[in-house]
């Protein structure tokens, strides 16, 4: 095979692609209603979606909203939806001012009216309205410290929903009595839609209870106020059987198997056999890089579970538990641990990135491993293992410039990893 690497980013830019599709939205859409027609979302891939909403709603019919994403990540200026960007993953104050406007867009409405909602991930950090008791700083806080303890998306998400005055399925009971259907591009493992930007018009099927157990898991410090709130019944999250999600549609319309297909067809036009391993893998990224070196090894000597050219795709969210001084990033850390533990294996590539183009705190979508990687590195007189202690993957393939950097992808359909085998 003549450019490996090159493969890999091919496979890579057509999951992206794929969740990146205008029609993914379009086939989905609903019909006018007899009223009005409000649009709402939050997320990565929110001002993409509400762009092919606004190209595709009848210009007869009305249509208004608003929707927050992503700094940077904004689709230029919409004809009829206003588009708000703010901080992610710590929310901000432009943040609060969109969770503000959006429950404000959706109050006061009939049941002829219809409220589309438009959720990808993301959209937990930029909804950012917390319950009554409870500041911006105390959110901050609290979610800066979960981003480096090693909690899972579905945990971090439970706390989240706890503290809100729009997650957990709270949106959904502002926007009652008119007709609600939400989009949904989803982000998290098994695709659940409580899960997804922490399910602010899905019903709630965790406690109070189970977000304090999150925090006290990870030695979260909670200030005594966000405990008050924490404990206090009055604040708990609607739940699955309340009427006022009756009749609620839910449609998922781009997931990370959608992603995945994308790369597996490319792959196979390539003359490469593709294999799925799973779109919903979890864990300690540098636990998972050590089994698929053993997985890409048994490719390479035994032709199984596949023999070579092949490719072990697979997505999901890995976790990376932060106790070095460098900024974390699932993907690179990932890819350290893998060269680490393939140790040059001849043949083997590798790539992993982020399809919303950011992998942790970093604007950087990712990397890409070779047989090369660690000789490389010694030439340039940089540690592997040093790397993962400090938890800098960035800063290691900063200096070896195999960095993937994609600028802002307006998608996110979670982790992409593809292990090439020749």
């Amino acid at each position: 095979m003549s450019d490996p690497k090159n493969l890999l980013r091919r496979l890579f830019d057509a999951a992206v692609a794929r969740t990146c599709e205008p029609e993914m939205i379009t086939r989905h859409l609903p019909l006018p209603p007899k009223g009005r027609t409000v649009v709402i979302g939050a997320g990565k891939a929110a001002a993409l979606m509400a762009k092919a909403v606004d190209e595709a709603w009848p210009k007869s019919a009305p249509l208004e909203g608003v929707v927050v994403t992503r700094y940077g990540y904004g689709a230029g200026a919409l004809s009829r939806i206003e588009v708000i960007e703010a901080a992610h993953p710590v929310p901000d104050t432009a943040g609060l001012a969109a969770g503000t406007r959006i429950l404000q867009a959706v109050s006061g409405l009939h049941e002829d009216d219809l409220v589309l909602c438009l959720i990808s991930g993301g959209g937990s950090a930029l909804l950012a309205q917390p319950l009554p008791g409870v500041g911006l700083a105390d959110k901050q806080a609290i979610s800066r410290a979960l981003l480096t303890s090693g909690a899972t998306i579905g945990e971090m998400n439970v706390v989240r929903k706890h503290l809100s005055a729009i997650k957990g399925g709270r949106l959904a009971l502002c926007a009652a009595p008119a007709k609600l259907v939400t989009l949904l591009v989803s982000d998290v493992p098994g695709d659940d839609v409580a899960v997804i930007a922490s399910g602010p018009t899905i019903p709630d099927p965790s406690t109070q209870a189970d977000a304090l157990a999150v925090l006290a898991r990870y030695n979260i410090a909670v200030p005594d106020v966000v405990l008050r709130v924490l404990k206090n019944i009055e604040f708990e999250t609607p739940k699955p059987g309340a009427r006022e999600f009756e009749g609620n549609e839910v449609r998922l319309v781009a997931t990370p198997q959608d992603a995945l297909e994308a790369a597996a067809s490319v792959a196979r036009a390539a003359g490469v056999a593709p294999l799925i391993l799973g779109n919903a893998l979890e864990g300690e990224a540098r636990e998972m890089a050590r089994v698929m070196a053993g997985m890409a090894r048994q490719c390479k000597l035994f032709g199984q579970p596949v023999a070579p050219p092949c490719v072990l795709l697979s997505g999901g969210e890995t976790t990376v538990t932060v106790r070095g001084s460098g900024s974390g990033g699932r993907n690179v850390e990932f890819l350290v641990s893998l060269a680490v533990a393939l140790k040059g294996e001849p043949g083997v590539y590798a790539l992993a990135a982020d399809t919303d183009g950011v992998d942790g705190g970093a604007e950087v979508a990712g990397a890409v491993i070779t047989p090369e990687t660690l000789p490389r590195a010694e030439r340039l007189a940089l540690s592997a293992i040093q790397a993962l202690d400090e938890n800098d993957g960035h800063g290691f393939f900063a200096k070896l410039d195999d960095q993937i950097i994609t600028g802002p992808t307006r998608t996110n359909v979670n982790d992409f990893r593809a292990i090439l085998v020749v």
